[in-house]
């Protein structure tokens, strides 16, 4: 049985104050519905994604959805005047004796894997299932003078949220109903429980799984989307034989462990960093590198940049010369690594990877120069992806917790082990991330995940 995912983006969004609706606004690099779709591009449950938008906006939906190379979208459909309308369109276009349904509104961008997996594993059980969380606030109802009519209990209120989840049987027979008794309803559970077609079942929502209606919503799901960690699944290394690494900062640390690493799976590794002549800082001395990797494999499939520096202290206890020195080799060393590699990029496809830190979402007491570094990183990383999506490069930030580097033990001595990764798994985290399809991701690497 297939698992479709309808994904409804045919608003306006009048209430966003935007001349764009509020699906085509642009947070954390991409679109909210692009953040939508990877969700469900990337489930391992979902066979074929049909996202229905306005009319007006078909043409521009076609583009930003080509530029992403999505391998799920089946249908993009014209929807309604109503997201009933746009719902019974979608479900409609499935031609399926049976399925598996998903129904989600395409302006609830961070919804979850979790949620997606409950909801299609409920309905190996139930018909209809609902995603809701429980309500924090007290729920009144008042009548049209704005007097309290009733305080209800809140032991039994939730607060619903999407995907709505349905055997396609099911739904459809709804929405044959309601268009021939002219019921309205905005959501599609209701539809169900209206003609009392089946029990629903309520798979537990989170509450980051945010609507975005009014503006604040945006600014809210944009810092969510900063301490957003994504799951990244584990690819196979082998894939790595013959392709060709080239890696700035490589002469300790997470730099050497990925060489070192790569290496074992047969990867054409090279290595630059101060110790053998290449400064990040200096941009000629990037190029010649480059270039001589190029000469000699005729190829660079990959680049990354791990070098940095970390000197802690407060802003009006270093020198100009210091702070140049930091903000020279954290960003714009990016810069120059970006720039310089674009062209060999290009021509294979490949992948850029940048180094960030949990510094980048605030600044802290004696990091201020090294937090505002990776912060510039990570907004760098995110622009330069969406520039160069149509050129086929990938470009990533890499996120790791405190990690077992000369750098950290030079500013913070020993420490127990316990409390920080090896550069061997946070390496190994970074070759799985080169060989994914995610483009304009912080890839966050926890301790938990060392765990496992």
């Amino acid at each position: 049985m297939k698992t479709y995912a309808i994904l409804l983006a045919s608003g306006i969004g009048e209430r966003i104050g935007s001349d764009l609706p509020k699906q085509f606004l642009k947070i954390s690099g991409k679109t909210v519905l692009e953040h939508s779709i990877e969700v469900f591009e990337r489930n391992g449950f979902v066979d074929e994604i049909i996202v229905v938008v306005h009319r007006q906006f078909v043409d521009f939906c076609n583009k930003i959805l080509g530029q992403n190379g999505f391998k799920k979208i089946g249908k993009i459909l014209v929807g309604g005047e109503t997201r009933q309308i746009s719902s019974f369109i979608g479900v409609n276009s499935i031609s399926d004796g049976d399925a598996k349904v998903l129904i989600h509104d395409a302006v609830r961008p961070l919804i979850s894997d979790r949620i997606i997996n409950d909801c299609v594993a409920a309905l190996d059980k139930y018909d209809a299932v609902d995603v809701a969380i429980p309500t924090a606030d007290t729920i009144i109802e008042v009548n049209d003078a704005m007097i309290i009519e009733n305080i209800l209990p809140r032991q039994f209120l939730r607060r619903g949220q999407t995907p709505q989840a349905f055997k396609l049987s099911i739904i459809k027979r709804a929405h044959s109903l309601a268009t021939s008794s002219s019921v309205k309803f905005t959501d599609d559970c209701g539809l169900v429980k209206m003609f009392n077609l089946a029990e629903i079942h309520v798979v537990q929502g989170e509450e980051g799984n945010i609507k975005i209606t009014n503006p604040i919503d945006l600014f809210i799901a944009d810092k969510l989307f900063q301490i957003k960690h994504l799951s990244l699944p584990d690819a196979d290394l082998r894939q790595l034989a013959n392709m060709v690494l080239v890696i700035f900062g490589s002469s300790s640390g997470i730099g050497k462990a990925i060489a070192d690493l790569a290496q074992q799976y047969g990867a054409k590794t090279h290595g630059f960093s101060r110790v053998n002549g290449v400064d990040v800082r200096d941009m000629a001395s990037i190029q010649r590198a480059l270039k001589e990797v190029y000469y000699r494999e005729k190829c660079i499939n990959f680049v990354i940049n791990s070098a940095g520096i970390l000197k802690l202290g407060n802003l009006n206890s270093k020198s100009m010369p210091e702070i140049r020195d930091e903000v020279e080799t954290n960003y714009f060393g990016c810069i120059n690594v970006a720039c310089a590699s674009y062209d060999y990029l290009k021509r294979s496809k490949g992948a850029l990877l940048f180094f960030t830190s949990s510094s980048h979402t605030r600044g802290r007491a004696s990091y201020a120069i090294y937090s505002s570094t990776k912060a510039a990183v990570v907004n760098l990383g995110q622009a330069l992806s969406e520039e160069w999506i149509s050129d086929g490069i990938r470009i990533n930030m890499v996120n790791p917790a405190r990690t077992a580097t000369p750098m950290r033990l030079l500013n913070f001595g020993e420490e127990s082990s316990a409390t920080l990764l090896s550069p061997q798994f946070v390496a190994e985290k970074s070759l799985h991330t080169l060989l994914q399809d995610y483009t304009g991701q912080v890839i966050d690497i926890y301790y938990a995940d060392s765990e496992r």
